[in-house]
């Protein structure tokens, strides 16, 4: 079902940055805190490339085809597969991505497993998500029904998240945070701050 929403709806997926610029652009910010540029990354859940081409992510998977080929048209590699089981040998990636999509995975400590597995030794995860204890977590609970994408998301709270990292033995971590304001008054580029507990984008690295 979820696969099916986001093959039939990829021009609608790609819009919503558009239409929503100033959210994207923070949200860019954020993940580029915590990320170094020039280094071989690969994001899982790549989409259609929205944040892997400005971060420099040469690779991406993803289980919708037709997401998949609107990333391959911006110059991603991209390999259709699920998060839990990536088709990659061990420590080959400087950096693994992921945006918004931890809280599709069916088994997220496994996907976690996974990102580890293909980090070179002292590479790094980064994960950007919104906070579901965030005011703007309990909005997107509460539209949860009615949202096309989000119906079958689950979302996770920084403890929970941090946990998962934890457990799956990534160390030093960090943690950055953007918009601060309901997204439909975001207009422009919003600070981005260390820690969490204020705004309702967080981004979380480790090394593995």
């Amino acid at each position: 079902m979820r696969n099916n929403v986001f093959d039939r709806y990829v021009l609608e997926y790609d819009r919503w940055y558009e239409k929503h610029k100033g959210v994207y652009l923070s949200e860019l910010k954020a993940l580029q805190s915590a990320l170094s540029r020039g280094d071989k990354g690969l994001e899982i859940g790549v989409g259609t490339g929205r944040f892997a081409v400005p971060l420099g992510v040469k690779f991406g998977v993803d289980l919708s085809p037709s997401m998949a080929e609107f990333s391959r048209k911006r110059g991603i590699e991209v390999v259709i597969a699920q998060g839990e089981a990536l088709p990659f040998r061990d420590n080959i990636f400087d950096f693994v991505l992921i945006v918004a999509t931890l809280c599709f995975f069916k088994e997220p400590y496994k996907a976690i497993v996974e990102a580890k597995r293909v980090l070179k030794k002292g590479g790094k995860i980064v994960v950007g998500f919104i906070d579901r204890e965030s005011f703007l977590g309990r909005i997107y609970l509460e539209k949860k029904k009615d949202s096309l994408f989000f119906r079958e998301a689950k979302f996770f709270s920084v403890h929970e998240v941090t946990s998962l990292l934890k457990q799956a033995s990534f160390k030093k971590l960090s943690f950055f945070q953007t918009l601060f304001s309901p997204l439909d008054e975001i207009n422009g580029v919003q600070i981005v701050k260390e820690g969490a507990g204020e705004g309702g984008f967080v981004v979380i690295s480790g090394n593995a």
